[in-house]
């Protein structure tokens, strides 16, 4: 039997801290040939327009359509598609719309106002007016990316909401488009890349710009969405997937392992980290991993990603384990050891949290509720999870009363006036109750 290869390391070895700092490092040089290739199919989508997208479809996605307007997937085909689906599928997928709707709900943000001397301060809480949502495609189909976006811009009270993948055939990607269609995306657009990007950010002759882009992709994908940014909102620019989890003796070793396969079966980049402060639990944990991989599927993917990035670390205290969580700022967390509140409470760091044996990450990806969008690479220690929040914006409101503005007028003028700025110090002093 062919025994997984992964980093096994504890806290009190010497090298311990260039190890773990080496492990997180992903090698992110820049590649100045897809920055080139990227930028050259913005530009000339925004010059060309439908003509550019045509052909850049037809190259890129081997997709072949004749006129811009079968682009866009029909009422037949959006018809079609459910037909393609299982009842079972079908259902399941209002259930987990349910869910994520219920939990998002929560998350809406109201405009708010306070008075002070007859004035009026606050914000004016509004949706942001358009949204693009990319969903990969290709060979596979992503209902779940469909739900995670296109929820949460709803919720938020976007008014319209198009959608881009990659779909060369309805057959291979109906439930994505019935996830789109349930979830209420006005537009769905046969096409991926970053002729996608270019042509939701900046519109073409027959798709209309949107306001901002969300959504995972590939490294074209990733490196249009920086290009744009600035002309639109993004969402973030994921980074390979990633979870910690935390075990000790009392969890079953087959569950644990599982769970850490999970997420390393999506790349050979992905990283699955374990940590105990029981070796003996790291290696019941390990055994059952050399076990069970046989059976996977994406056997040849698991062994890599954990090769390239796995890590099973041995730690001494809750203290420590916690200390190394809010360094790694894992986008995903599962603890699932008796301490688990004790380490909650010292954890800053971190996508999304599971806590205890019966929450797994896979639940977070479908049908828990929460968003499964979430910070990746280390960007948890300032980044939150994809909401409603992010589908809408705040307009500061000021309205002044003449005596809070006369108070006012002092303290600009002082300020303005020690910055050099002599019309924002005249500004000021034409509200001198005085004038």
């Amino acid at each position: 039997m062919k025994k997984i290869k992964t980093l096994y390391v504890s806290t009190t070895d010497k090298e311990f801290s260039q190890k773990f700092k080496k492990r997180l490092r992903i090698n992110e040089s820049v590649n100045t040939k897809v920055e080139k290739k990227v930028l050259k199919i913005i530009n000339d989508v925004k010059k060309q327009g439908n003509k550019s997208l045509l052909k850049c479809i037809k190259t890129f996605d081997n997709i072949s359509i004749k006129g811009a307007n079968k682009i866009k997937i029909s009422k037949n085909e959006i018809k079609k598609s459910y037909t393609l689906v299982s009842k079972t599928e079908i259902m399941s997928l209002k259930k987990a719309i349910s869910r994520i709707k219920k939990f998002s709900k929560r998350q809406l943000s109201s405009s708010w106002s306070y008075n002070e001397q007859g004035s009026l301060l606050g914000e004016k809480v509004t949706a942001i007016e358009s949204v693009g949502i990319y969903v990969p495609g290709g060979k596979a189909s992503y209902p779940s990316t469909v739900l995670m976006n296109a929820i949460p811009a709803k919720i938020a009270g976007v008014e319209k909401i198009i959608m881009c993948s990659p779909v060369e055939r309805v057959d291979n990607h109906a439930l994505a488009i019935v996830a789109a269609d349930l979830c209420g995306v006005d537009d769905i657009y046969k096409m991926g890349g970053a002729h996608a990007i270019a042509a939701m950010a900046y519109g073409t002759e027959t798709i209309s710009g949107v306001d901002k882009i969300v959504g995972p992709g590939n490294i074209y994908v990733s490196t249009a969405k920086k290009i744009v940014f600035g002309d639109v909102g993004i969402d973030n620019v994921a980074g390979p997937s990633e979870v910690v989890i935390i075990a000790d003796q009392n969890n079953n070793p087959d569950v644990v392992a599982m769970d850490l396969f999970s997420q390393a079966e999506h790349d050979e980049l992905a990283q699955p980290i374990l940590i105990s402060k029981s070796a003996r639990a790291l290696d019941m944990i390990m055994a059952s991993m050399n076990r069970l991989i046989n059976d996977m599927t994406r056997e040849d993917i698991i062994r890599k990603s954990f090769s390239n990035r796995g890590m099973l670390i041995k730690t001494r205290s809750d203290s420590e384990t916690a200390n190394l969580i809010n360094k790694i700022a894992p986008e995903h967390l599962e603890i699932m050891s008796k301490t688990a509140s004790k380490i909650l409470n010292k954890v800053r760091n971190a996508g999304a949290i599971f806590l205890g044996e019966n929450s797994p990450e896979v639940f977070g990806d479908y049908c828990a509720g929460p968003n499964h969008v979430l910070p990746t690479s280390g960007s948890a220690r300032f980044s939150s999870p994809l909401g409603v929040y992010d589908f809408q914006k705040r307009s500061s409101l000021i309205k002044l009363s003449k005596k809070l503005a006369h108070q006012l007028s002092n303290i600009a003028f002082s300020i303005a006036t020690a910055e050099g700025l002599d019309a924002h110090a005249k500004s000021a002093k034409y509200r001198d109750k005085s004038n």
